[in-house]
C-alpha cells in the first residue's frame, strides 16, 4: 500500500496545552525555524499516524480569535485563510481548554465556519473537573458537528484516538458540517455574494474575512479592486460586522454550554491554584519568594555542577599530559594537545552548568511560575517604559539573547517592544556562564555563610542582578529618547500550577547541551585552532632569533630545574612575539586602565564571535605558554605580569566580570536585532552604548577595588 503524507496545522488559544500535544505527537522529531519572510518561530515535527501514513505537524502561534493583532497571530491567520503559499494544511487539529471552554469555543466556531476538516482535542479535562465542570463529549460533538477527543498529553492519554480521528477526517469519513455555526451570510448578505463570485470556493465566513482583510492576501490587483468595489457599493462596515459576529457567536456558545456542560456552583471553594496565588502574588511575600527562587537557581548551578565540572577538567588534564608523553615532538602533536584538546575542554567543562540552568528554567515554565514572574514584574517594568510581557524575553535572555529578542514580538506596543529588544542583551546569557564560573573560581573564596550560603553563588547572583538592574536603568533613559506614542495594555492569562514534566525537563537539558556543544563548540574549536596558529607562529626573523637565543642558553645549563626554567621563558617569549602576542600588545594600552593584560585583550577580541570563546582562548593561550599537567584554573592562577605580580587579582577578576556582564560581544545578537528592527541603526546604538557602558563600569570597579 502506498505511503501517504498529511499536513496538519495545530492551532489553539495560548496556554491551552498546544505545546504539550505537539511534543506528545512528534517526540524528538522536531525542528524550529522561521515562517518565510517573518521572524516568528515555526515549529514543525513528524508523527506516524498509522503504518502507511505520516503527518507533518505545523505548530501555529497561539491566537484567541481570527482577528489578528500581533505578527505571530497574522502568521496563523494567513495559514488558516489559505493565504500562505508555503503551508497548505489538509486537516486542522484544534486545541480547546476544557477549563475555559466558553472562551475557547469562540475560536473553534470560527475555524468550523471556514469549512475546514477539523478535529478538536479537548485538554485540561482534569482541571475542568476540579473547577466543577462536567462536559458531555457526545453532546458537544453533535452541537459542533466535528470530532471532539478528550486528551491529556502529559500522560499520553487520548493521543491514539486523536491520530485515528485525524486519519478518518483526512479520508473524509468526517465531513465539515453543512450548517454554519451562526448565520454568517446575514452579517453582510450582498457583499458576501459579491466576494464569492470573485473568489470561488470560499465559505460565507471566509468571504466576510476577505471583505475585512483582502489587502493582506495574495490576490491580483484586479481582484483587489473588485473586492474594494463590492465593499463600497454595499456600504460594508468591518467594525460593525465584527461586533455583530462576536455577539452572535457568544449567544450560540451559551446555548451549547447549557446543552452539553454542567457548570459549577459559583460559590464553591477556591481552587488550589487560586489559594497558592494569594501567597505567590502577594504584594510583599510574592517578591520575597521570587528573590528566594532566583537565589536558589544560581546557588544550584554551583552546588550541582561542581563535581562533574571538576571531573571533566581533571580528565582533560590527564589526557593532555598522557598524550604529550606518548606523542613525538612535532607541530601536529602540538596542534592536537594545545589546539584541539584545549578547545574541547573549554567547551565540555561547562556542559553540566548549561544543562542545570536550562533544566531549572524549564521547571519554572512547566510549573506555571514563570508567568507569575511576568505578573509580579509589571509594576516595576512600567516605570522604566516596559510592561510585564517584557519580562519573558528578558528571562529568556538568561538562556540566549537571540530567541529572547525574537520572542519580544508578543509585545503589541511598538515602543515597549523596541525597548525590550535594546536591553535584553544585558541579561546574562548562558554564553557568559563559563566566563563567570572560571573568574569566580579564581578570585572568590569558596566560603559558606550559615553553612549553606555559598559566597561564590552570591557573587554569581550579583552578576545576574547587575545585568537586570542596568537593563532597567538603560530602558528608563531610552524611553525618553524613543519618540513613539502608543497605548499599552498588559493582558496575561495565568496558567494553573502543575507538576513539572520530568521527561520534558530531561529532553530540554539534553537538547540545550547538544546545541551548546555543536553551535558554540564549532565556533570555539575553529577559533582555538586559529589561535593556536597565531600564538605558535610569528614573524620569521623574530622567531628565528628567539630559537637561536634559547638553543644557546640550553647548552649552557645542565640541571633539569634550570632547563625547565629556560623552557618556560622560551615559551613565554615565543608567545609574546607571536602574531597573537603582537596583536594583544597593540591593544594593551587601551585595556590596561581596566586591569587587563594583552592575553585578556586577545580573549576580548575573539569573544566577539561568541562570549564563551573566552575560556577556549585562555585554554589555548596558556596551553601554548605552560606545561600540560595542570588545569586551566591553575594555569590562570599562576599567570603573572612582566613585573612578577599576579594577573588575576580580585580587582582584575571583578573588572573583567563586569565587562562581560555589560559588553555587547555577540555577532548573532546584533544580526537578530537588525532583522527584528529592519534597520542597522538599532544594532549600532546597541553595540555603542553597551561597549561604552562596559568600559566605564569596569574602569570604576577596577579602581574602587
Amino acid at each position: 500500500m502506498a505511503a501517504k503524507h498529511l499536513n496538519i496545522a495545530l492551532v489553539g488559544n495560548p496556554n491551552s496545552g498546544k505545546s504539550s500535544l505537539f511534543n506528545a505527537l512528534t517526540g524528538l522529531n522536531q525542528k524550529v525555524g522561521n515562517f518565510p519572510g517573518v521572524t516568528v518561530d515555526k515549529k514543525t515535527g513528524y508523527s506516524q499516524l498509522d503504518d502507511t501514513t505520516t503527518a507533518n505537524i505545523i505548530d501555529l502561534p497561539g491566537t484567541y480569535s481570527l482577528y489578528p493583532r500581533r505578527a505571530d497571530e497574522w502568521v496563523a491567520y494567513k495559514v488558516l485563510m489559505h493565504a500562505d503559499a508555503e503551508i497548505k494544511p489538509d486537516v486542522i487539529l484544534l486545541i480547546a481548554d476544557a477549563s475555559n471552554l466558553k472562551r475557547n469555543l469562540l475560536f473553534c466556531s470560527q475555524i468550523i465556519d471556514l469549512k475546514y476538516p477539523v478535529v478538536i482535542a479537548l485538554t485540561m479535562m482534569d482541571i475542568a473537573r476540579k473547577k466543577g465542570y462536567e462536559i458531555d463529549i457526545n453532546e458537544l460533538e453533535r452541537e459542533l458537528g466535528v470530532p471532539v477527543i478528550p486528551i491529556n498529553p502529559r500522560k499520553n492519554k487520548g493521543i491514539s484516538q486523536v491520530k485515528k480521528a485525524l486519519l478518518q477526517t483526512a479520508k473524509q469519513k468526517y465531513l465539515a458540517p453543512k450548517f454554519d455555526f451562526i448565520a454568517n451570510k446575514e452579517l453582510a448578505s450582498f457583499a458576501v455574494d459579491g466576494v464569492k463570485k470573485l473568489v470561488p470556493h470560499l465559505s460565507d465566513y471566509a468571504a466576510v474575512h476577505y471583505l475585512i482583510n483582502h489587502e493582506n492576501f495574495p490576490l491580483d490587483d484586479l481582484t483587489q479592486k473588485a473586492i474594494e468595489h463590492v465593499e463600497v457599493t454595499n456600504g460594508f462596515n468591518p467594525v460593525k460586522t465584527q461586533a455583530d459576529e462576536i455577539v452572535q457567536r457568544y449567544t450560540r456558545i451559551r446555548q451549547i454550554m447549557q446543552q452539553s456542560v454542567v457548570e459549577p456552583d459559583p460559590l464553591q471553594k477556591k481552587l488550589f491554584t487560586e489559594q497558592l496565588d494569594n501567597i505567590l502574588l502577594h504584594r510583599v511575600w510574592g517578591y520575597t519568594i521570587l528573590l528566594a527562587v532566583l537565589f536558589l537557581l544560581f546557588q544550584s548551578i554551583f552546588w550541582l555542577a561542581q563535581y562533574p565540572m571538576e571531573f571533566i577538567d581533571w580528565s582533560f588534564t590527564k589526557l593532555n599530559s598522557a598524550l604529550s608523553d606518548v606523542l613525538p615532538q612535532a607541530w601536529w602533536s602540538d596542534l592536537l594537545t594545545n589546539g584541539v584538546l584545549a578547545g574541547l575542554s573549554g567547551i565540555l567543562v561547562f556542559v553540566p552548568q548549561i544543562m542545570i540552568l536550562f533544566g531549572l528554567i524549564t521547571i519554572l515554565e512547566d510549573t506555571g511560575y514563570m508567568a507569575r514572574i511576568s505578573f509580579l514584574s509589571d509594576r516595576v517594568m512600567r516605570k522604566v517604559g516596559l510592561n510585564g510581557k517584557s519580562v519573558m524575553p528578558m528571562i529568556s535572555g538568561f538562556a540566549c539573547a537571540v530567541p529572547a529578542i525574537m520572542s519580544a514580538r508578543n509585545i503589541e506596543n511598538r515602543k515597549e517592544r523596541l525597548l525590550t529588544i535594546m536591553v535584553t542583551p544585558l541579561m546574562s546569557c548562558s554564553a557568559r556562564l563559563p566566563v563567570y564560573t572560571i573568574l569566580i573560581a579564581l578570585a572568590i573564596p569558596n566560603r559558606y555563610y550559615f553553612g549553606f550560603l555559598s559566597q561564590q553563588g552570591l557573587v554569581m547572583m550579583g552578576l545576574y542582578l547587575l545585568g537586570f538592574v542596568m537593563a532597567l536603568i538603560v530602558s528608563y533613559v531610552m524611553k525618553w529618547m524613543i519618540k513613539l506614542q502608543e497605548k499599552s495594555f498588559f493582558i496575561l492569562e495565568l496558567p494553573v500550577y502543575r507538576a513539572p514534566r520530568w521527561k520534558n525537563v530531561g529532553i530540554t537539558m539534553v537538547e540545550k547541551a547538544k546545541i551548546f556543544v555543536t553551535d558554540a563548540g564549532r565556533v570555539i574549536i575553529v577559533i582555538s585552532l586559529l589561535l593556536w596558529f597565531l600564538s605558535s607562529y610569528g614573524p620569521t626573523r623574530r622567531m628565528n632569533a628567539i630559537d637561536t637565543k634559547y638553543a644557546q642558553l640550553e647548552q649552557q645549563v645542565s640541571t633539569p630545574n634550570a632547563k625547565a626554567a629556560i623552557e618556560k621563558e622560551y615559551k613565554t617569549e615565543k608567545l609574546q612575539n607571536s602574531f597573537a602576542g603582537i596583536a594583544g600588545r597593540a591593544i594593551e594600552p587601551v585595556i590596561a586602565p581596566l586591569g587587563f593584560d594583552w592575553k585578556i585583550g586577545i580573549a576580548l577580541i575573539t569573544s566577539f564571535a561568541a562570549r564563551e570563546v573566552f575560556v577556549g582562548t585562555m585554554a589555548t593561550l596558556y596551553s601554548v605558554d605552560e606545561s600540560d599537567d595542570v588545569t586551566l584554573k591553575q594555569k590562570m592562577q599562576n599567570a603573572t605580569r612582566t613585573d612578577g605580580s599576579k594577573v588575576y587579582t580580585l580587582p582584575t577578576a571583578l573588572s573583567l566580570m563586569v565587562f562581560y556582564v555589560l559588553a555587547m560581544q555577540c555577532m548573532s545578537t546584533l544580526a537578530i536585532t537588525k532583522r527584528e528592527t529592519r534597520s542597522w541603526k538599532w544594532p549600532a546604538i546597541q553595540f555603542t552604548y553597551m561597549t561604552g557602558l562596559a568600559y566605564l563600569m569596569s574602569f570604576i570597579v577596577y579602581h574602587i577595588f
